[in-house]
């Protein structure tokens, strides 16, 4: 989601998620801190539920690691479906569509600037306590992504995370439409603020390094790379 000109530009919004007809949303729907997946874009904004955002980005574009900051506006109508216009600090502007779930605490996303395909996810964090530190939680998780330049690769995996710091687990992993099941080990950080770091290691690879972000009271973590020879991005559900 790099609110700039690449394929992996974004912020959030319109994929079709039903919307029971009773619900009724306006710009106070979306407010406070959230979470977003979209392409190789990861990061969180701030929404003020007046049509104000701002907020943060580590974006993967093709290998190259970006961090920026962003500020925009958003506009939600009664039916749930909403869109966003945002200005990255630096230079460039991007828009969006979205549409939140039933419960209006998740949002389909999907990149509308002129030239690139990105679609995504986000969620709001929820309580400020994020859910990892101090109990081990197990998650399923799922990546998709390239090496970039060659094949495909795509991950699905049982990831533990032990309360501190530590992974382990096992997962299917594809490149190129050759796959191994592998057992895996590695590590990983927690901010107060819900962002962190995971890295892990399958047997018979390389080391496998992303950003997260912690949403929904800890029961989503959304992923990017962080490496340059590929961009993958995906989430964990615990």
């Amino acid at each position: 989601m790099n609110f700039l000109k690449i394929n992996s530009a974004v912020l959030f919004l319109a994929v079709a998620i039903a919307v029971p007809a009773s619900a009724v949303c306006n710009n106070a729907t979306l407010v406070g801190v959230w979470g977003f997946q979209v392409g190789t874009a990861l990061g969180q904004f701030t929404a003020d539920g007046a049509g104000n955002l701002a907020g943060a980005q580590t974006v993967n574009q093709n290998g190259v690691i970006l961090t920026q900051t962003f500020t925009g506006t958003y506009s939600v109508s009664t039916k749930c479906t909403g869109s966003v216009t945002f200005n990255i600090t630096g230079g460039g502007t991007g828009t969006a569509n979205f549409v939140l779930d039933a419960a209006k605490k998740g949002v389909q996303i999907i990149d509308t600037i002129s030239g690139g395909v990105a679609e995504g996810i986000g969620f709001v964090r929820g309580v400020v306590t994020c859910g990892l530190t101090g109990k081990k939680v197990i998650y399923a998780a799922e990546l998709l992504g390239k090496i970039n330049g060659t094949s495909p690769i795509g991950y699905v995996a049982q990831v533990t995370l032990d309360g501190k710091g530590a992974v382990s687990g096992t997962g299917t992993f594809d490149v190129g439409g050759t796959y191994v099941i592998a057992p895996f080990t590695g590590t990983y950080t927690e901010k107060s603020d819900c962002t962190g770091t995971l890295q892990f290691t399958p047997s018979g690879f390389s080391t496998l390094n992303f950003s997260m972000v912690v949403v929904n009271a800890g029961k989503e973590i959304l992923l990017v790379d962080t490496d340059a020879n590929a961009a993958v991005a995906g989430n964990m559900q615990k």
